[in-house]
């Protein structure tokens, strides 16, 4: 799960690229970067941390220019190591700059092509910087020294002949443009908006809308699937589907969890999405539970508080705050090792005593994904005095991987992988627990009428892949390397490859 942005400007855009990952900043917390080109000229700043403090005045000041390409990270491929910072540079052809949000599921395959019969090397172990590598070969194969659109455009369609998986890229060529390309499915959000200014016509593409909004550019649209969009540095826009059947298929996780409530993905509101999700929820419980002995909702914060509040009003129960967050620790569910997440679930939420005292609560939050963080809450609510306490989640049970970019990729991590709702209960130690059903998530979430969607992702709750490639081996393969044991080995062995270099 990555943030990405990329502009075209009539003055200096480095103030605008910054503010655009200011408010991406949710999409990931591990790295951030800025390119800018001046000129011919390439300025880069990128280091781990959040944007904020990776980017201090002194670099602000450096990065120059009126075209530039921006990214935040959390690795869901590859190593946590400031070298895998995006965004990432290739200097031949022409010198291009990529970002990148999303994962490759043939990135292996990929590899052994680049390298073997492409010729080209890779330093890191990113599928980004895969990524950047077939787009650069497919653009080297034409033999042009000056490019144009069509050359740009035809770069891409060999990127998606090629590639697999879930994609959503901005790159940059100096002296050229910026361009912008989302996989044949549209799996990860991608969308491009427009303001006037007195010197003439500015574009942004970015993750989210919101992205636009906070900087004052228009939302013109979202980028298609298999589309490319495409801004020249004389400000001249231009768009072409570059894939051969794209069925517009985007994460439904995004409206569960990751885009902000404020943004608009594939013309659906999250925030109204959300508010349909308790909306289903609540006929839910009326249906199941008619009987309920409900004395109060209380929502998980923040992602949760939209359906919370309307799942409270449906079922005619009092809404209460009862959970004060901090807000300078990360997401939980994301954040590397179980000892981590644990021991961040106390730090980030505080249980407000009154709103619990001898009280029948029903907890909500947007999913439940590996239990550790709902397990913590519900003991909470038992600690502050509940009565009785309830769980609802405002998502089917996650019972499968996710394999498009999102960093929950071993099945064994994930508290309903391989049991009943009855027994994820009982091991969250829940008085009763519900789950969205499927079919009312996707109706929460499809605008009936107006949303052009052909179909959404819904793997991680029904383990269908839209890409069709991906089986059992690959997702054994994707577990023995992502799950927590490897990830503190790997996190062990650059310590010692660190301490090692720091002696010397």
């Amino acid at each position: 799960m990555c943030g990405i942005v990329g502009i075209v400007g009539q003055a200096p855009v480095n103030q605008s690229l910054y503010d655009a990952l200011l408010v991406l900043q949710h999409r990931g917390q591990d790295a951030a970067g800025i390119v800018t080109c001046e000129g011919g000229k390439l300025h880069l700043r990128k280091d781990n941390g959040l944007a904020r403090d990776v980017f201090q005045t002194k670099h602000m000041l450096r990065l120059r220019g009126n075209m530039g390409v921006g990214h935040v990270r959390y690795p869901t491929a590859g190593a946590s190591s400031s070298a895998e910072a995006q965004p990432f540079y290739v200097n031949s052809p022409h010198g291009i700059v990529l970002a990148h949000n999303g994962n490759l599921t043939n990135a292996e395959e990929l590899k052994r092509d680049l390298i073997v019969e492409d010729l080209r090397h890779l330093n890191t172990e990113s599928d980004s910087e895969i990524l950047l590598n077939i787009l650069a070969h497919e653009l080297q194969i034409q033999g042009r020294l000056r490019i144009d659109e069509q050359d740009i455009f035809r770069a891409v369609a060999g990127v998606h002949r090629r590639c697999r998986g879930g994609y959503a890229a901005v790159a940059m060529i100096p002296g050229f443009g910026v361009f912008a390309f989302r996989d044949p499915h549209g799996i990860r959000p991608l969308v491009y908006g427009r303001r006037e200014t007195p010197e003439g016509a500015e574009y942004m593409i970015a993750s989210e809308s919101v992205a636009l909004d906070t900087s004052g550019f228009d939302l013109v649209s979202d980028v298609a699937p298999g589309e490319t969009v495409l801004i020249t540095l004389d400000g001249q826009l231009h768009t072409r589907q570059c894939a051969a059947n794209p069925v517009l298929s985007p994460c439904i996780f995004e409206f569960v969890y990751f885009a902000r409530p404020d943004s608009i993905i594939d013309n659906i509101s999250v925030h109204k999405a959300r508010s349909r999700m308790g909306k289903k929820l609540a006929a839910k419980i009326k249906r199941e539970w008619p009987n309920h002995d409900i004395d109060v909702v209380i929502p998980i914060p923040d992602t949760s508080r939209t359906a919370a509040l309307q799942l409270a009003n449906q079922l005619g129960v009092h809404y209460a705050e009862g959970f004060i967050k901090n807000r300078y620790i990360g997401r939980t569910f994301i954040m590397p090792g179980q000892k981590v997440r644990k021991r961040s679930v106390r730090q980030k939420l505080n249980a407000i005593d009154l709103e619990f005292r001898r009280k029948n609560v029903l907890l909500v939050d947007d999913s439940i994904v590996r239990g550790t963080t709902s397990q913590q809450i519900i003991q909470m609510a038992r600690d502050a005095g509940a009565n009785r306490v309830y769980f609802a989640s405002a998502a089917p049970p996650v019972r499968f991987p996710n394999v498009y970019g999102i960093d929950m990729p071993a099945a064994s991590e994930l508290i309903a992988h391989g049991r009943t709702e009855d027994e994820v209960a009982r091991e969250l130690g829940t008085d009763r627990l519900i789950f969205q059903d499927l079919e009312d998530l996707i109706d929460a979430v499809q605008k009936k009428g107006k949303s052009h969607v052909d179909r959404f992702d819904t793997s991680v709750f029904d383990g269908q892949y839209v890409t069709g490639d991906v089986t059992p081996e690959y997702l054994q393969a994707l577990e023995d390397r992502r799950n927590d044991g490897a990830k503190e080995q790997r996190a062990a062995r650059s310590e010692s490859i660190l301490d090692l270099h720091n002696s010397n």
